[in-house]
């Protein structure tokens, strides 16, 4: 083989490598896209289970901070969506609350109404037992449903507990732990937001998912 035939061998060989590599930078570029608009429309979907569109005219993914909140998640950087219809609070969602599970923690997506009511409680991830503590999953049971309608005054405080400590929530059946971690921490949710109303209304709007939808 001659100089000429390597040089060519090497240029298509080349040629070859670069459309490779541009087919998958832009496999992966279009992959990641779809994923997030996924994941957007998985929260917004979320989001709705709590506070149904039809309580609000505002976008709830750009109506948002994100901010620490020890009292309800000692970890992680909390996401605070407000709903609105013309121009006057609704209801915020915080997730994710934490709970304390029997298997690590469970985050939680907690909406509560502007007049201290809750809109509604949902379970984003957990590691609970199948079969026992899976059932806060609204696929297992209706029992985070009862959530809705709630508020710090209904029941009352010391009844903000599961029946086997003296409150008015039911346990699962070989599974204490779980419902009980759940209604802790909605109970919290409810009087952090008694007490930091306004500026959970008031705190001015990330940009992020703005930014995101423009580039898309």
């Amino acid at each position: 083989m001659n100089r000429r035939s390597i040089l060519l061998a090497g240029l298509i060989l080349a040629g070859f490598a670069f459309a490779g590599t541009l087919l998958v930078v832009g496999t992966e570029r279009i992959t990641a896209e779809r994923i997030a608009r996924n994941q957007r429309e998985f929260l917004l979907k979320s989001l709705h289970e709590v506070i149904p569109a039809g309580d609000m005219d505002n976008d709830l993914l750009a109506d948002h901070f994100v901010t620490r909140i020890p009292e309800l998640n000692s970890r992680d950087d909390i996401m605070v969506f407000r709903a609105r219809k013309q121009g006057r609070p609704v209801a915020v969602i915080l997730s994710p609350v934490i709970a304390k599970g029997y298997s690590g923690p469970i985050k939680l997506l907690v909406g509560i109404y502007e007049n201290g009511t809750l809109a509604g409680v949902r379970v984003l991830a957990h590691q609970e037992t199948p079969g026992l503590g899976d059932q806060i999953e609204t696929s297992k049971s209706n029992w985070i449903l009862g959530f809705r309608g709630l508020s710090l005054n209904n029941p009352a405080e010391k009844q903000w507990k599961v029946k086997r400590d003296g409150g008015v929530f039911d346990q699962f059946t070989g599974a204490t732990i779980t419902p009980r971690g759940v209604v802790k921490s909605v109970h919290a949710a409810l009087t952090y937001f008694a007490t930091h109303k306004e500026r959970l209304f008031k705190a001015p709007a990330e940009t992020q998912h703005k930014a995101e939808e423009e580039d898309d």
